[in-house]
């Protein structure tokens, strides 16, 4: 993988987003925004923001992209060191700031809530970091020629963030700022996925296999945990229906190798 240093303007383009979060919060609106953007999603169904949601959920994020195991493992590497970042980022924060989600601060009939009532540690969205973090990482760990497409990550990514609203469980600005931090653990995560030898990437290679061992590992939660709501049982378990058809043919591409 030959890494591509983003340019210092791209390396600065958080500044906005994260300027943005915290006018929010000091700007006094932090409730009203909040308010606005929850009432104005009700008008697409829970099970949908539910599923958004749910791709922020790292477990979720990780197996929807663990296909590319198979396809692209330097994209899935930068992804899964982008994600452990972002995670690092989340365990850190979130204590640190500890401020209160909107379901301690407002009475409960005054927004809509989908899933368990959540109350502290609420910035930075750890839902949003991780969208951000992994989708930055995907496309900085891309050839830049063939990066267009995967615009649409960011998409999906500010997507979820709005679904944490949605669903009740974050301010405006806890989005804003985790897009921002997400968005700087994925440039750094591509750097770091950069230093494993292209030669280190083939299946029969050790990381490979300590990655299809981490897959096989996150069926489990995948099938027995609820994860942010009930209504996102089905998404989980195709999820570890993903997972198992990636495995299988992973050990596939194993035994012909071997074979040779």
């Amino acid at each position: 993988m030959t890494y591509q240093r983003p340019s210092l303007l791209v390396c600065c383009a958080p500044v906005l987003p994260l300027a943005l979060g915290l006018l929010i919060y000091f700007g006094g609106i932090q409730n009203s925004s909040f308010l606005f953007i929850n009432q104005i999603t009700q008008n697409v169904p829970d099970r949908i923001w539910a599923g958004l949601t749910f791709l922020g959920n790292g477990w979720g994020t990780f197996a929807l992209a663990f296909p590319l195991l198979l396809l692209a493992p330097c994209l899935l590497s930068a992804g899964i060191f982008a994600g452990l970042l972002g995670g690092l980022a989340i365990a850190i924060l979130k204590p640190l700031v500890n401020l209160p989600r909107p379901a301690s601060v407002l009475a409960s009939g005054d927004f809509h809530q989908i899933g368990e009532a959540l109350l502290y540690n609420s910035m930075p969205s750890g839902h949003t970091l991780t969208a951000f973090a992994v989708a930055s990482g995907l496309y900085f760990a891309c050839e830049i020629d063939k990066r267009k497409p995967l615009l649409c990550l960011f998409a999906l990514a500010s997507l979820v963030g709005l679904s944490r609203s949605a669903v009740g469980a974050h301010w405006l600005s806890d989005e804003f700022v985790a897009a921002a931090i997400g968005l700087w653990c994925g440039i750094l995560g591509s750097f770091l996925a950069s230093l494993i030898p292209d030669s280190q990437l083939f299946l029969s290679k050790w990381w490979p296999r300590f990655i299809a061992l981490c897959g096989l590992l996150t069926i489990y939660p995948l099938l027995t945990q609820t994860m942010d709501s009930d209504l996102n049982h089905p998404l989980q378990y195709a999820c570890a229906l993903l997972i198992a058809i990636t495995l299988a043919l992973f050990v596939r591409a194993q035994r012909t190798q071997s074979s040779r």
